[in-house]
């Protein structure tokens, strides 16, 4: 029994299975999209050491002078 090529994959349930495929396709590339973006976004966080994050800290203004100098001793130690 032959059948023509149109009629297996175009006009049956082949279909389907190309769209499966395009839609994982898309998925992938736009989570990979994002989570390039994301980790760009967010890997200058990640190189910052306790000092800067004090620093910060300090001039923001969350902090006094007394406890800045305090926390900067601790972390030296350390």
């Amino acid at each position: 029994m032959e059948h023509a090529y149109w009629n297996d994959w175009y006009t049956g349930w082949g279909w389907f299975l190309w769209f499966g495929i395009w839609l994982l396709f898309i998925s992938n590339f736009s989570h990979w999209g994002y989570s390039y973006r994301t980790n760009r976004r967010y890997s200058s966080l990640l190189d910052k050491t306790a000092i800067d994050i004090l620093n910060e800290r300090y001039a923001r203004g969350d902090i006094e002078q007394e406890e800045f100098v305090k926390m900067k001793e601790e972390i030296k130690k350390s």
